[in-house]
């Protein structure tokens, strides 16, 4: 699940400028000199240089307007000056305080000997000079002042005219660059309709069936569909088609998209991706305008590969929302179905999709026809996991002494991705120490961080609480030990490790794809043991025991609506098809009486009460050995297999039979 990086080297050449005869292309003709003693000419078309655009001239003059109307009517006011009354001003020219008086219309602007500025304004058609010698000014004094009248007709008529003219500039403007906008293409302001998918580029990045490991059926199925791309004379002749359609299902983590990627790096054809969530916008219509521009897109590079990826969050049934109505998702899936088989055939377009919820897809698009194979991409079981390992170590510098067969054995459960973090988390925690080689310690390590969590050391407990946890822990392990359907304990902790205080890990020692009912008996047992523990060494339970009561009883209400594992018989009691769009809790749909819900309640109490009464026994029974172990775990903190099993060698404790 790692990608090969290939580069290309570019090698130095000489370039000699030759004229050549006119050509009708407007573009510059070079020859290119390979070597010295032989002569070897290629062409190439260097375009040119895109012109300026047409309208700059335009924008400038736009520009200039604005900022010389700005100027007129603002530049006046870069001067502070302050407003007063004309009875002050009268004052003013009494005491000598004005130096000057400039008369523009109306406005009387004033300079004072101090340098300020100040104006005031005067009745239209009143004279100044006749004004302050009725006021009582002296003629002498008012001949000492240097008054201007200013002709203010035009500068008025100009600026009255840019200010009713320059909103209807704007409005025009912005209408012009609208009407530009619209028909430019690459507006993304105006391009809501046009497909987001990303062509693959094998030069900067390219995955290959070689990277792909642990899926041998699915890689298989996707072989056949890269053979037919690259051979389909072969198939034809036997009369084959083409695959529509080829729907990968498996749970996160299992490698969809990296068999998508393989696919894209072995396929010479063009590769188109797209999430399932990119067709979809707030605006009506524009997911099925973008399902459209990629399918035509994608004929026009026929023959070629689209690959959507989480295709349930458009491909979800129709009709199950609130309401049974017609909303934007409903239309894009209905585009979908319609251009994967439609009126038009022999488009020579491969779909592929990756979901991890098959159940709620809808049953057109998973019909023959669109989607013609359905591919399950698995969890890796032992085989399958090594071989993983195996491709994400390839560029990491092991030790000798690791084994990845070992490894393999001791994730069970895990899938691609997390062998993949895995291997990655413990090259960290080799570089972090400046080790050369990843070791088994680092491996296991970051086994248990992947599994468990990190390690919360800051989280101290104190005396009474690590002896509680110490005692809990125990519990769990040693009535897992005594019972033949729990897995094989595998280490204990009371380092703090995500939301728990203590850890009891236990380890299957293989694959197992069957339950039967007897090992889910001893699992609810094991589950009941930390709680018991608590119980009969304490005299009281804490709040620790919470989680793994939340666990049994689960699987004890399991037992009897889903497994049929009680008295109740071979019944299923629950629809297990939830309504998609309600959500699990509102949308779980009960088909079955009151009668039979106070029955099923019954018998989930009746098994755990079973349960916790064979987990006491085994606590008295043992309750000798529990408390050495708990003592020596509070020294240790950390106990492994080997130092757990070896309080059982010399003893007569073996597995006991299942109650």
């Amino acid at each position: 699940m790692a990608s090969a990086r290939r580069g290309h080297g570019q090698s130095a050449q000489k370039v000699k400028r030759v004229a050549l005869p006119p050509r009708n292309e407007a573009s510059l003709q070079i020859k290119l000199k390979k070597t010295e003693k032989k002569t070897n000419y290629k062409y190439m078309s260097i375009p040119q240089m895109p012109n300026r655009p047409k309208n700059t001239f335009l924008y400038l003059i736009i520009a200039a307007l604005l900022i010389t109307s700005a100027i007129m009517i603002f530049g006046n006011s870069s001067t502070p000056s302050k407003e007063i009354t004309l009875n002050t001003f009268v004052e003013e020219v009494k005491s000598g305080l004005i130096k000057s008086i400039n008369i523009s219309g109306t406005k009387i602007n004033l300079d004072i000997v101090d340098g300020t500025k100040q104006y005031t304004y005067k009745e239209d058609g009143t004279n100044v000079y006749q004004m302050l010698l009725q006021a009582g000014v002296e003629n002498d004094v008012i001949s000492k002042l240097a008054i201007n009248v200013e002709d203010s007709g035009k500068s008025d008529f100009w600026s009255n005219l840019l200010i009713g003219i320059i909103p209807f500039l704007l409005i025009v403007g912005f209408f012009f660059f609208m009407m530009r906008s619209a028909q430019s293409s690459n507006n993304q302001a105006l391009s809501f309709g046009k497909s987001r998918a990303k062509l693959y580029d094998k030069e900067k990045q390219k995955t290959t069936f070689e990277d792909v490991a642990g899926v041998a059926e699915a890689k298989e199925e996707l072989v056949e569909v890269v053979d037919f791309l690259k051979n389909p004379q072969k198939y034809r002749v036997m009369g084959a088609k083409i695959p529509k359609g080829v729907m990968l299902i498996g749970a996160p983590g299992t490698g969809k998209t990296l068999l998508a990627r393989a696919v894209a790096g072995e396929a010479d054809v063009p590769f188109f991706n797209i999430s399932g969530s990119e067709f979809v916008e707030m605006f009506v219509g524009v997911g099925a305008s973008r399902v459209r521009d990629l399918f035509n897109k994608a004929k026009r590079n026929a023959p070629c590969i689209v690959f959507i990826d989480e295709i349930d969050a458009v491909g979800r049934h129709r009709g199950a929302g609130m309401g049974g109505g017609h909303d934007e998702r409903e239309q894009t899936l209905n585009q979908i179905l319609t251009e994967m088989d439609g009126f038009e055939t022999g488009t020579n377009v491969i779909v592929i999709a990756a979901t991890n919820r098959p159940d709620i897809l809808d049953p057109a698009l998973l019909r023959p026809g669109r989607f013609d194979r359905r591919v399950v991409v698995d969890m890796p079981d032992l085989k399958a996991r090594e071989d993983i390992l195996k491709v994400h170590s390839r560029n990491k510098p092991l030790a000798k002494i690791v084994d990845l067969k070992k490894i393999a054995k001791g994730t069970p459960g895990f899938t691609g991705a997390d062998l993949e973090n895995l291997m990655n988390e413990a090259a960290i925690l080799a570089a972090k120490t400046n080790k050369k080689h990843i070791s088994n310690y680092e491996i296991e390590k970051s086994v248990e961080k992947v599994v468990m969590g990190p390690e919360r050391k800051s989280k101290v407990l104190n005396k009474k609480e690590k002896e509680i946890t110490s005692y809990h822990e125990v519990g769990h392990a040693v009535v897992g030990h005594l019972l033949p359907g729990c897995d094989p304990v595998h280490k204990i902790s009371l380092i703090s490790r995500g939301m728990a205080l203590g850890v009891t890990w236990f380890l299957p020692e293989e694959d197992k794809h069957l339950v039967a009912k007897s090992k889910f008996e001893d699992e609810l047992c094991s589950l009941l043991g930390g709680y018991t523990s608590e119980e009969v060494f304490f005299g009281e339970m804490t709040t620790g025991a919470s989680n793994d009561l939340q666990r049994a009883t689960k699987l004890a209400y399991n037992m009897v609506t889903k497994y049929g594992m009680s008295e109740l018989g071979p019944i299923i009691f629950g629809d297990q098809n939830d309504e998609i769009f309600i959500g699990k809790d509102f949308g779980h749909i009960k088909n079955y009486s009151e009668q039979s819900a106070a029955r099923i309640d019954e018998l989930v109490k009746k098994i755990i009460d079973k349960a916790y009464k064979h987990t006491k026994e085994l606590i008295i029974k043992h309750k000798t050995i529990i408390e050495k172990i708990a003592k020596d775990l509070i020294e240790k903190e950390t106990m492994s297999a080997e130092e757990f099993n070896h309080y059982f060698k010399g003893t007569e404790t073996h597995k006991e039979q299942s109650k």
